[in-house]
């Protein structure tokens, strides 16, 4: 909000001097206006830019995960800094949204349910990986009607993120849903028709068979909803959502 409150002050500050020069007050709210939104944009750059530079520093602690000994360590460090980033939240808006979105994948990629859970629920409604994840919360919870909407607000806003319909699939299959998984990858298929692997698993679901995920792979794993191989539990990729 300080950004707004900034670009607005900016704006009145332009308007009023050209109306002290003698101009009429409509001759300043063009160039106010223009001060304003130029003044906004800037600042919510210069905002967008130390976002991102937390970001990529957490993205270098993962992927400097060379181990299932120390994975634990490097997530809870990114974590850390990306909790830097809410100190902007007063800032520019949606700035905390994004943020929890990302701090609530990493504590549940942790299996710490309990901190991940508050991060997910102030996640952006637009981020679609996090709203999965609160989806697959909700499936071990067996809270189907909640995860039911947490994973209709996840493919709403990531539609073309084919492991997402697939997750979806998946715990309605394993929660005995099979019509609506059905209809769920149908509407996945429908969104992506060429999507080979959305297909396959459509069909899998139509042939009354389970729904094999390792062509989601190795996005699936970070859903912590199977046991991956041996050599895959130390490092899982994690997906950043940019706005």
């Amino acid at each position: 909000m300080y950004n707004l409150i900034i670009a607005f002050a900016v704006g009145v500050v332009v308007t009023a001097g050209v109306r002290l020069a003698g101009f009429p007050l409509l001759a300043g709210v063009i160039p106010g206006v223009l001060a304003f939104v130029g003044t906004y944009v800037l600042l919510a750059r210069r905002i967008a830019k130390r976002l991102e530079a937390l970001v990529n520093t957490a993205k270098k602690e993962l992927e400097s995960i060379s181990s299932p000994r120390d994975r634990d360590a490097k997530i809870s460090k990114a974590v850390k800094t990306l909790e830097q980033g809410l100190q902007y939240d007063k800032w520019q808006p949606m700035v905390a949204s994004q943020v929890h979105g990302q701090i609530g994948i990493l504590h549940y990629m942790m299996k710490d349910y309990a901190a991940a859970e508050p991060h997910l629920a102030q996640a952006s409604k637009r981020d679609g990986m996090s709203q999965a994840m609160r989806g697959a919360l909700y499936y071990q919870r067996k809270d189907y009607p909640k995860m039911t909407e947490a994973f209709e607000r996840a493919v709403k806003a990531a539609k073309k993120e084919s492991v997402i319909w697939a997750a979806y699939g998946w715990c309605l299959q394993q929660s005995k849903e099979r019509d609506k998984a059905i209809a769920v990858l149908g509407r996945a298929v429908a969104a992506n028709p060429n999507d080979e692997k959305l297909k396959a698993s459509l069909t899998q679901l139509q042939n009354d068979k389970k729904m094999k995920m390792k062509a989601y792979e190795p996005m699936w794993w970070q859903f912590g909803l199977e046991q991956p191989p041996p050599e895959l539990a130390g490092g899982r990729r994690v997906q950043f959502q940019r706005r």
